[in-house]
């Protein structure tokens, strides 16, 4: 899938970013943190599908996104923050390729506005798995207290692009912003891992001062994702952390706010579609990532 940023399926490991501490942090968050998996900015077509069922209204449609009135919300531990949840890619993005082909500045360079992301091979599209799983992890941090925004929610013709994805979490003040995928790469390439921010710095991109907050939200989702799931780190990418650095993501490079990607699978790998394609099992996921983000915003 690619990201809110429109990345190539190849994928290749980089590394970590901070190693040492990262891998304390693993240590500390995540139970049995190698072992055989079981579970893309860039991904390939996206196929039709129908839309999952939601654990949540959807808010009516909007120019910009919206959170509930906080007089709704109710209190909690996590009153008072704001998370904004980015569900990648857009159901509709496959009817605009000419739009989404549009070059963005990330800040050191330039890529597409969006991309389409991936499917299972019975096409179950990514954008709509991130959708349904953002709508149960708005659910589940709204449940304690926070503020919660979508990038958007099926309520757009294509997009939003991904300079315009970091901008709204920029803006909004975020305390933490997550942003949903699933990968599209091998079979047999399975488990998830979480993309964390690199230190990038040219052009309109400065991750300097969310390099190290954003390291502990990933870690913290990871070793919320482990146990809540069952699904083991990737046996692909990050070295079996479950954690991934990058610096070719607009999304991360443009943010100035703690942010992650969550690859929650593969989907082309069959045993990883079967989790994917499993309502029960997105509730799991949604819960494993709202746990971690609230073990962060606690610290």
């Amino acid at each position: 899938m690619p990201y809110d940023d429109s990345v190539p399926p190849t994928r290749r490991a980089r590394p970590l970013l901070a190693a040492a501490a990262l891998a304390a942090l693993c240590l500390t968050t995540i139970t049995g943190c190698g072992g055989s998996p079981d579970t893309a900015e860039g991904k390939g077509t996206d196929a039709s599908a129908s839309p999952s069922a939601s654990a949540s209204t959807s808010p009516s449609a909007s120019a910009a996104p919206e959170a509930s009135p906080s007089a709704s919300l109710p209190q909690g531990p996590l009153t008072g923050r704001t998370v904004v949840i980015d569900p990648g890619h857009n159901p509709r993005n496959r009817e605009h390729t000419e739009e989404i082909n549009e070059q963005v500045d990330i800040g050191t360079g330039r890529k597409e506005c969006d991309t389409t992301g991936t499917s299972t091979d019975d096409g179950y599209a990514e954008a709509r798995f991130t959708l349904d799983v953002s709508h149960r992890l708005r659910e589940l941090l709204q449940a304690q207290g926070a503020r919660v925004l979508l990038t958007h929610d099926d309520d757009r013709p294509f997009g939003p692009c991904i300079d315009e994805r970091a901008r709204i979490g920029n803006e909004a003040k975020a305390d933490a912003v997550v942003s949903v995928h699933a990968d599209g790469s091998a079979v047999g390439n399975r488990g998830f891992h979480v993309i964390l921010p690199a230190a990038v710095k040219g052009g309109g991109a400065d991750t300097s001062k969310i390099v190290k907050s954003s390291a502990d939200l990933g870690a913290r989702i990871a070793g919320h994702f482990v146990r809540t799931t069952g699904s083991a780190p990737s046996n692909y990418i990050g070295g079996g952390t479950g954690l991934d650095t990058r610096d070719d993501l607009g999304g991360l490079n443009l943010s100035t706010v703690p942010k992650v990607f969550v690859e929650c699978g593969n989907m082309r790998d069959p045993k990883d579609a079967a989790l994917l394609t499993d309502a029960r099992w997105r509730q799991k996921a949604a819960q494993g990532m709202a746990d971690g983000i609230a073990a962060h915003l606690k610290g």
